[in-house]
């Protein structure tokens, strides 16, 4: 029996749990069984309705906030799960922000406010999460296919992704021995408002028809790929990228 089977009582950790797809991931992860920390950097009012939705069916989960870039108040993040729950086996890094302009247009204290959160929170993160997480554990992190598609404007972009696939294929060869899988989700276009803000029905439109399977993915979509990377059937898929996009790269 692995330790992830012998476990009654998972705990996860997801950064970013008030957003589209964070939001969708902490109530698919609850559905499994996990108590979940919904962190969040904005709205607390967003958080608190995704705990309530959680607890109303069921599960269990809490709302904490922090900047994760902050390795203080990440550290307590961990703190507060370790002291409730008792541990944590299971770290998703949803949180991210996206800011677009041509690479020569591109002002440079929003690519340092982008990175800030991007790269320096996915590492902050991760670092805890290679400290603390049990055996049996994962760590998930978000990187975008818009590293394949190199579409214009979006070069700070995924140059911070690239940043986050690189750190998360390192980390899962360090963790040899640990029983920790390391690895990372590159969705394509999903129905968010992070994907929808700024751009016109037609072409979103566009944009869906351009996919195989002719729409957008949805946060739900996202939210099983990474309850798979986490989940007892994703234990021997480590140190990887899964591109979660409907075939469009």
């Amino acid at each position: 029996m692995t330790t992830i089977e012998q476990s009654a009582a998972r705990v996860a950790i997801v950064t970013g749990g008030s957003g589209g797809i964070g939001s969708a991931v902490a109530h698919a992860l609850a559905a499994d069984g996990m108590s979940v920390l919904v962190h969040y950097s904005g709205s607390a009012e967003r958080a608190e309705k995704v705990v309530a939705s959680i607890q109303e069916a069921g599960g269990t989960a809490v709302a904490i906030p922090g900047d994760v870039a902050d390795e203080t108040a990440m550290t307590a993040l961990f703190d507060t799960a370790e002291e409730r729950f008792g541990g944590v086996d299971v770290v998703v890094n949803t949180a991210g922000i996206m800011l677009l302009a041509p690479l020569a247009e591109m002002d440079l204290d929003a690519f340092d406010r982008m990175h800030r959160v991007n790269v320096r929170g996915t590492f902050v993160v991760s670092q805890l999460a290679a400290r603390r997480l049990r055996p049996g554990g994962a760590l998930v992190n978000f990187s975008t296919s818009i590293t394949r598609l190199q579409q214009p404007t979006y070069g700070a972009y995924a140059a911070s992704k690239g940043a986050v696939e690189a750190m998360t294929l390192i980390l899962a060869r360090e963790l040899r021995g640990r029983d920790v899988t390391v690895n990372a989700v590159a969705p394509g276009p999903t129905a968010t408002p992070l994907f929808t803000e700024g751009k016109s029905e037609q072409l979103i439109n566009q944009i869906a028809a351009a996919s195989p399977l002719e729409r957008l993915g949805t946060p739900e979509d996202i939210a099983r790929a990474v309850t798979f990377l986490a989940g007892p059937g994703g234990r021997w898929v480590n140190g990887q990228v899964l591109f979660t996009n409907g075939g469009l790269a």
